[in-house]
């Protein structure tokens, strides 16, 4: 009896299947490699575009403001904003997830950029997190009762305006499970702050430091 030939291909087949299924994954902890990482020379210095000048770029690109929170969705020139891939959405209490083109563009763009800035730098990936979007001239009056610094004229009722915080970053996991080291906050702060310099020195947005609030005040231009 006659056993049946194996043909060259089925042997190789097989053979690559075996090493696959021996080959185990590596799942030893991720470590950074910093380098190239020198930040701005100063935060209030580099980032240093006022209320009235943010103000102006706001009218000037922005929608009229609005009274309610619920009438946000109907407001043709918005776009909406969500959590993904490249940021994450804080838990809006006193804004709406929506703006203009411009700035929904300079928010996925800024996101991008920073997490490419951490991986050419050895540092293991973060999302930025949007902590604050459009308001509502409602919204906005809320906000100064309690908060002194909130002004109600502010460049958030136009649609062109959103904080990044600079005090947490969201990790993004590892697909394969892996542990990562985590970077610290302030590492991760430099590395944002060079690229909000390159977005402002390109001229698409303007930038205030907020040192109290915890975050980067951005309106896109």
């Amino acid at each position: 009896m006659k056993l049946p030939k194996i043909t060259p291909i089925i042997t190789v087949m097989a053979a690559i299947c075996l090493l696959g299924s021996c080959k185990k994954k590596d799942m030893s902890m991720k470590m950074n490699d910093p380098h190239n990482i020198k930040g701005v020379i100063s935060y209030q210095r580099d980032f240093p575009d006022d209320n009235d000048t943010q103000l102006a770029a706001a009218k000037a690109i922005g929608v009229k403001p609005f009274n309610k929170a619920e009438d946000a969705p109907n407001i043709k020139q918005f776009k909406l904003i969500e959590s993904n891939e490249h940021y994450t959405l804080d838990d809006f209490t006193h804004s709406v997830p929506y703006v203009v083109p411009q700035a929904a563009k300079l928010i996925d763009d800024i996101a991008v950029s920073f997490l490419d800035s951490l991986a050419n730098k050895g540092l293991n990936p973060y999302r930025i997190i949007i902590t604050s979007a459009t308001r509502s001239k409602e919204q906005q009056q809320q906000l100064s009762r309690s908060n002194i610094n909130a002004t109600e004229n502010s460049t958030h009722c136009y649609g062109t305006t959103f904080d990044i915080s600079w005090k947490r970053f969201e990790q993004v996991a590892d697909k394969d499970g892996r542990p990562m080291q985590e970077v610290g906050a302030d590492t991760l702060k430099m590395v944002l702050s060079e690229v909000l310099r390159d977005a402002r020195l390109a001229k698409r947005c303007y930038i205030k430091y907020e040192r109290r609030q915890g975050c980067f005040h951005i309106t896109a231009r």
